[in-house]
């Protein structure tokens, strides 16, 4: 039950704590001790956009060509957030849409959508690529909701509702225009519309327009080179407008940059392979600000988290100078990956937005699930056969043209799909199975010919096919999906027990051809040029070793050493090199070596001292991306590290980086005292 809660910050996060329920075995930002872990989803959620009303958060973001789109997540705490569904169920706006005629939208769609609330309406305008801009209303945001085009051709576009009455909308990149839109927002009023930043300026896309205590606040995404999020700002709305380059910028929780191909066209063999430079390709680069009932500012944002797709994360805002600057006070522009959860005066239980497995026995499909492209509904039922979806084949020469392909996001760091499906209602040039869905693509199923039917792994990287002849008409068909390496193995199994590998290693790539993260796609389409006949999914199974914000819990009253990443350097100090992890709360720890604790006087000086334990002798325990542990100091707010040229301790990182060239990352073993 959510209650409100009349207390002081820190006895607020005390009792989200006591109230947290065990979490889902899919991924949770939530680490039930009054803390979080960045991204607020691991799976795609993309040019986020937030709103508070009264005490609740509604979210919504980009989902291109995938129908229903544009979802609606609430919540009261900023990070437990529940799907109340999606504004749009299908958008068919010409063929291309329904995947007809050789055309689709893949990679276009509707996508950065402007999320607002006035006088009792919601609402949302968003781009479709050649099809203008989509305004949808709403007086209860989990719909109905109402849709229209509008006239007026909003780019990356945000709304205000200005105190005198007045609508705004912002637009542009780099060149940030703004004009007046009509009260039904249907167009522009005319000779309102005009430059108010220039191109030179350092403004970038994805616009968020906001007023805060009488001064117009502007941020946007610089993606060109170094990604970076600059803010302007100005007492009128029609400017003079004064920029800062980054309010947030460098924050990539120390990931690099994967597996890429340049361009949509591009060959497959132009794949580039990771680049694990700080070049500053991965930062969090786009979003906005909201403000808790409590007082408290909060930043969102995205990242491209490689063949994952972009995700969400959740930053503290620290005001300086009147700029609303993401990270903490002593290191400013950067976002700690684990922090306390925001205090909006709400307990919320530990919640996911998705079930992501599932059995099918529902009448109607759970909403993880989005077609690729406005699906033919008198090709796919839930009804036909009782527990097992049955999708009927339609006409393609391969997966990428192939109509009413379900999917779901692919889910990080590391996920297992396993899907069962029965081939017996499969007729000649059908092909049916699981595909890892981007560009590339690999999918494993089972191919039915004339001769009889056979079990076929195909990869678009290679073009190329592997073939087992079998006479079986039920299937497990499994991917084992690893985004932090970005490889994939599949295999096979005919009891469900045993599985059988089958084809090479697949990399997955983030691509622009889908503008989307790897998604798990089931499909059915006929090879002959004629509608064929059906597969039986009976289930699908989602496993997640890593739900959690850490892929190792912490080692609380266990001795433990510190050995620099990739480095044969031990944490050591006058032959002091086990340390006794103590507990400090909401995910701290305070290390014990003998009687005295590792303590942190200021950037350059890390020692031992003995006394009782403040904030010089506590750490913030929390992983990069890829598992290796980094301890924030509570006093300077940086990380700890050896600095790999000189051997020093210091607690002078602003975060790690993504070719460990700094000596923040560490590995731990438990160790006998």
């Amino acid at each position: 039950m959510r209650r409100i809660i009349k207390l002081c910050p820190w006895l607020l996060l005390l009792a989200v704590s006591a109230n947290a329920q065990n979490a889902s075995t899919t991924w949770t930002a939530d680490n039930g001790n009054g803390t979080y872990t960045n991204p607020l989803f691991y799976d795609e959620f993309s040019d986020p956009d937030i709103l508070r009303v009264g005490d609740d958060y509604y979210l919504t973001g980009t989902t291109m060509h995938s129908m229903p789109g544009l979802p609606i997540m609430h919540s009261r705490d900023l990070v437990n957030w529940k799907l109340l569904g999606y504004v749009l169920d299908t958008l068919d706006l010409g063929p291309e849409f329904r995947l007809e005629d050789g055309k689709a939208i893949y990679g276009q769609g509707i996508w950065a959508p402007s999320f607002r609330y006035h006088n009792g309406t919601y609402y949302i305008i968003s781009n479709v690529n050649k099809k203008g801009t989509q305004l949808y209303t709403a007086t209860n945001p989990a719909g109905p909701w109402t849709h229209k085009q509008i006239k007026a051709n909003l780019y990356d576009a945000s709304l205000l509702f200005d105190d005198d009455g007045k609508i705004y909308a912002v637009t542009g990149y780099r060149s940030i225009k703004l004009m007046q839109l009509t009260d039904d927002l249907n167009d522009v009023v005319p000779g309102t519309e005009r430059e108010i930043i220039a191109k030179e300026a350092g403004m970038g896309e994805g616009l968020h327009i906001y007023k805060i205590k009488g001064m117009y606040y502007i941020l946007s995404a610089w993606y060109d080179g170094e990604m970076r999020m600059p803010a302007a700002r100005a007492k009128n709305i029609y400017g003079p407008y004064e920029v800062n380059l980054a309010v947030s910028r460098d924050e990539d929780f120390g990931l690099h940059q994967g597996y890429r191909v340049p361009n949509p066209s591009s060959p497959m063999s132009a794949i580039t392979p990771p680049n694990y430079k700080p070049n500053g390709r991965m930062s969090l680069h786009q979003g906005g600000i909201v403000e808790t009932g409590t007082g408290e500012w909060w930043g969102f944002t995205m990242m491209d988290h490689n063949s994952v797709g972009r995700t969400t994360s959740l930053s503290p805002i620290t005001w300086k100078d009147g700029w609303p600057y993401f990270g903490l006070p002593k290191n400013l522009t950067r976002t700690p990956r684990t922090w306390v959860k925001p205090n909006t005066g709400f307990v919320d239980p530990v919640t996911v937005p998705y079930k992501r497995s599932d059995d099918f026995s529902s009448q109607t499909l759970n909403p993880i699930w989005q077609w690729s492209h406005a699906p033919d509904n008198s090709k796919w039922t839930l009804k036909e056969r009782p527990g097992f979806l049955r999708l009927y084949s339609l006409p393609s020469n391969d997966f990428w043209q192939a109509k009413n392909s379900l999917t779901q996001r692919s889910i990080g760091p590391r996920s297992t799909p396993t899907v069962v499906i029965e081939t017996s209602g499969l007729k000649a040039g059908d092909v049916a199975g699981l595909n890892i869905f981007g560009k590339p693509y690999a999918w494993l199923g089972i191919e039915k010919s004339e001769k009889g039917s056979a079990i076929a792994y195909y990869d678009f990287t290679t073009n190329t096919t592997e073939r087992i002849p079998t006479t079986a008409s039920r299937f497990w068909l499994r991917a084992e999906c690893d985004y932090i390496t970005e490889k994939t193995h599949f295999s096979y199994s005919l009891d469900g027990k045993k599985f059988e590998p089958i084809g090479k290693e697949f990399t997955m790539v983030f691509n622009l051809a889908t503008f989307q993260g790897m998604r798990y796609a089931l499909f059915n389409y006929n090879t002959q040029g004629k509608p064929g006949g059906y597969a039986d999914f009976d289930s699908i199974d989602i496993y997640e070793p890593n739900p959690k914000g850490l892929m190792r819990p912490i080692p609380f009253q266990q001795t433990i050493k510190l050995k620099s990443h990739e480095r044969d350097v031990f944490l050591n100090f006058s032959d002091k090199n086990i340390f006794k992890v103590e507990d400090q709360g909401l995910g701290r720890v305070a290390l014990r070596a003998g009687k005295k604790y590792v303590s942190v006087k200021n950037e350059n000086k890390v020692v031992l001292s003995a006394g009782r334990i403040t904030p010089n002798q506590t750490f913030q325990w929390m992983e990069t991306l890829q598992g290796e542990l980094i301890l924030m100091s509570l006093n300077t707010q940086k990380f700890l590290r050896i600095d790999p040229a000189t051997g020093k301790v210091l607690a002078d990182s602003p975060g790690p980086l993504s070719d460990n060239s700094d000596g923040v990352r560490f590995d731990w073993n438990t160790e006998k005292e």
